[in-house]
């Protein structure tokens, strides 16, 4: 699962990147610096794997991970090419989820590609760009659907329907992921076409080292214009971040955060985030070679679980014997939790809880 950094050029994206990522992006003050998409594998912060290491003290721990890929900035005209264009809205098409990053800070040494800074105005060239896009693409369907509606299908027909609804939401500049639709139209119909806008977003509003923590009137602009969005904002000091990436000492760490006024870095908060906007939850298993967090998605089953170790595992799947964390931390033990019964034998029709801890069983 991949979420992908987009912006105009020049707001922080490979900054913000370089924090995040030991693969480090070139960041410089000039537009295009990122002409290639740069992928990083991020470990998602857990303080539940640090607390159960601690007490199985195994010889191996294993954090959850996502992928974070560093898109090149995107300028008026994209969606006819303009800039790096048609690359930048494919890069963008193969990611799950946008982290769009907006600069809401003054700084005279740092150029902007519109010259003044407006966050609200930033998001709209995007948008702007990333709608045509999809406006065509959904042209394209909907010449297609309405051929075979011509001929009676009914199937057809009711797609025409809902594409003809998605355009008129598109033409009024709404995101796909905002139009109202029921779930079995988006899955049918909508999610096939991958919209570009219909990925869950992240708006991050890049500010300066005062605005940390109450962020300021560019963000208070940004909040506002986004409001009706199902989406979330995160105020992040970029430059900042970087400084305290750059700290090996974590006592240096926890004392640049405390003069800040935070209790965990933005990097930190960024990355959790991403985590819940790709739907994604984690289960654990833990022993003395290894303790691991696993990324499944939130609804799925024991058995499709299981598969994320090995396809196996999901194949010859019998049962899985399920501990709530707060059971272990709490008994301190396997043993100990299965003496006090709070140890669980369940099908793989089980839904799996953020959190449970996990063995399975199978036979292949």
């Amino acid at each position: 699962m991949k979420a992908g950094i987009v912006g105009l050029p020049n707001v922080g994206k490979s900054t913000l990147f370089n924090c995040l990522s030991s693969a480090k992006a070139q960041s410089a003050n000039y537009p295009f610096c990122t002409i290639e998409p740069n992928i990083g594998v991020i470990s998602v912060p857990d303080t539940r794997l640090t607390k159960l290491a601690e007490i199985v003290n195994p010889q191996k721990v294993q954090a959850a991970i996502v992928e974070i890929v560093d898109i090149a900035g995107l300028v008026k005209g994209a969606s006819k090419g303009e800039g790096l264009g048609n690359k930048f809205l494919g890069n963008i098409r193969e990611t799950d989820a946008i982290i769009h990053v907006l600069r809401c800070f003054e700084n005279e040494n740092i150029t902007h590609v519109e010259t003044s800074i407006d966050p609200v105005r930033d998001k709209e060239i995007i948008d702007f760009e990333l709608q045509l896009k999809d406006l065509e693409t959904l042209d394209k369907k909907i010449d297609k659907v309405k051929r075979a509606a011509r001929t009676g299908d009914k199937l057809a027909n009711k797609e025409l329907v809902v594409l003809e609804k998605v355009k008129v939401g598109i033409e009024a500049a709404l995101p796909v992921r905002a139009i109202d639709l029921s779930d079995d139209e988006r899955k049918e119909f909508v999610a096939p076409l991958q919209f570009l806008t219909d990925k869950p977003v992240l708006y991050v509003c890049n500010v300066d080292e005062a605005s940390a923590v109450n962020g300021n009137a560019f963000v208070d602009a940004l909040k506002e214009a986004v409001k009706d969005e199902e989406a979330e904002v995160l105020v992040l000091a970029v430059a900042t971040e970087s400084d305290i990436a750059e700290l090996e000492d974590y006592d240096e760490k926890e004392m640049f955060l405390e003069e800040l006024g935070l209790t965990e870095t933005g990097v930190s908060r960024l990355i959790r985030t991403a985590y819940r906007l790709l739907n994604l939850q984690t289960y654990f298993t833990a022993g003395e070679k290894e303790v691991r967090a696993w990324t499944i998605h939130v609804g799925d089953k024991a058995s499709q679980a299981a598969g994320v170790i090995h396809t196996d595992f999901e194949k010859g799947f019998i049962r899985a014997e399920v501990i709530k964390y707060e059971d272990f931390i709490h008994y301190g033990s396997e043993a100990k939790v299965k003496e006090a019964g709070k140890l669980s034998v369940e099908g793989k029709e089980y839904v799996v809880q953020d959190g449970d801890m996990m063995n399975f069983r199978f036979n292949v």
